[in-house]
């Protein structure tokens, strides 16, 4: 999968592009037209998911037509079809899906766009059917100590007593906030990612808990002594379509605690006012999160739109989050400087062994 394949010029992107709509649209309407009696039982809801699905390869898919990096889409096949197996969706369905998906883009595109998009979907399809399935929770320092279970059991409850308790426990035997966000908060959370993918948890238990874990770390870093100013500014953002915040907020923790002037923008941040932004502030650094390789492009136009109205001053962008930590060559591939796999790292890159980020 290191191996990077064809890629589509502009105008190829801008027909793929166009397409997508008619490619959802077709390749739903066969799935029910040949293999729809295993959706039956899903009502209308299947349908749509089986819409919302399909969407989802393509997004996935553009990616790899303009970097030509096929990994990060099997990545999420396997992971999907984890999460169909619980709900007794063959895997098989998948391979189909991609199989249709080529054929609709092979008779609608101009023969050799067509051929490179033909050829992305039956490169994924094999490396998809040839792989094992995986967990998308990233490595690193997470535990399963007494802890983390009884944080994870007071958030699938919804008792946001209870998990402040379990936090202020750790902070008053002298543990430092950011270990206890990385090996308590941020396990937990992944441990019941991995419950709803395998339909253990509904959509409403996560996202109680992750209403919880943002009060909850909030009080815990006003615990926190206030650290000696570093005199440095940090811009923090999720691109936008990136909604998962949490992993960022303990980042801006992190630099918080290190002293620095910390400006996060949260979820969500549309690339105009990002840029605006960043000029009038005037950051040191600019950390940017993504979770999903269909972000790649927009990060990849951040740091070309920094780099066209900055020069040479343009500010050292870091970048973070689900994928870049699954593949962490992906930060060469859109012109960031660095990349931090957990708030300890991002802040150690940036301060410590990354002193060619931010001088002083």
């Amino acid at each position: 999968m290191d191996t990077l394949l064809e890629t589509l010029g502009e105008k190829g992107l801008q027909q793929f592009h166009a397409l997508e709509p008619d490619a959802v649209s077709a390749v739903t309407e066969r799935f029910y037209s040949e293999v729809g009696s295993v959706y039956a039982r899903f009502g209308q809801r299947g349908r749509e998911a089986c819409r919302e699905d399909l969407a989802f390869h393509l997004e996935l898919l553009k990616p790899v037509l303009e970097f030509g990096f096929l990994a990060p889409m099997v990545d999420y096949l396997c992971w999907l079809a984890s999460v169909l197996a619980a709900r007794t969706i063959p895997r098989e369905h998948l391979a189909l899906s991609l199989d249709w998906l080529a054929e609709f883009f092979a008779a609608r595109m101009e023969a050799s766009e067509g051929a490179v998009v033909t050829a992305a979907l039956r490169a994924a399809r094999t490396e998809f059917l040839a792989a094992n399935e995986v967990s998308l929770a990233p490595v690193g320092p997470c535990g399963s100590g007494p802890e983390e279970a009884a944080f994870r059991a007071a958030l699938l409850a919804g008792n946001q007593r209870e998990a402040l308790a379990v936090v202020n426990g750790c902070l008053d035997r002298g543990d430092n906030l950011i270990d206890v966000e990385l090996n308590v908060i941020q396990a937990a959370m992944y441990e019941i990612g991995e419950k709803w993918q395998a339909n253990q948890v509904t959509i409403a238990q996560e996202h109680i808990a992750t209403a919880i874990v943002q009060s909850v770390m909030t009080v815990a870093l006003l615990r926190s002594t206030p650290p000696a100013l570093a005199s440095k500014r940090v811009l923090l953002a999720c691109v936008a379509g990136n909604h998962h915040t949490i992993g960022l907020r303990m980042v801006a923790d992190s630099f918080q605690l290190a002293g620095w002037d910390v400006q996060y923008l949260g979820a969500d941040v549309p690339t105009p006012s990002l840029i605006r932004q960043i000029a009038e502030w005037s950051p040191d650094l600019v950390g940017l999160s993504l979770s999903f390789a269909q972000q790649l492009p927009i990060v990849k136009d951040v740091v070309a739109q920094l780099r066209a109205r900055f020069a040479e001053a343009r500010p050292p962008v870091m970048i973070g989050g689900l994928v870049v930590n699954r593949f962490n060559r992906l930060t060469d591939m859109v012109g960031a400087d660095a990349y931090g796999s957990d708030a300890r790292a991002a802040i150690g890159a940036a301060s410590g062994a990354g002193k060619h980020l931010v001088s002083g």
